[in-house]
């Protein structure tokens, strides 16, 4: 077992122990166990899943940020988490429709368009709704 603490702007999202952890890192998905190698590393739109000490598998909507282990101690700093029940997935595919909206114009030659930003809101909303349609 080690110590998970996941933060977020808004608030202290959760402080659990766990038996794993499973994170989308900078270089694709990661397992952390308990007495894990220091480490630090940027976190990707994806799903955080962790274990704790029931067996019971808990499932978060991750939009980005950083992960931090070390000491048997894992600590998330993301710009946002969502339970499964917490994605309002209607909301998610206007999202995404608006980002992809705004990249088609930047192709057309808008160059009012922040592409970087827009990129942005079309990968949190795609994994939304992915992590939404895997659930149920």
């Amino acid at each position: 077992m080690f110590h998970l603490c996941i933060v977020t702007p808004e608030r202290v999202y959760c402080e659990v122990e766990v038996e794993s952890l499973s994170v989308p890192g900078s270089e694709g998905y990661m397992g952390i166990l308990s007495n894990h190698a220091p480490l630090i590393t940027t976190l990707q739109p994806g799903h955080i899943e962790y274990r704790v000490a029931d067996g019971k598998v808990h499932m978060l909507a991750v939009s980005s940020g950083f992960l931090e282990v070390s000491e048997n101690r894992a600590t998330i700093l993301a710009d946002a988490v969502e339970n499964l029940d917490e994605i309002d997935v209607d909301r998610a595919k206007a999202a995404l429709e608006r980002g992809e909206k705004r990249l088609e114009a930047a192709r057309q030659g808008d160059s009012n368009i922040d592409i970087a930003r827009a990129q942005a809101a079309v990968a949190r909303a795609t994994n939304r709704i992915n992590i939404f349609q895997e659930s149920h």
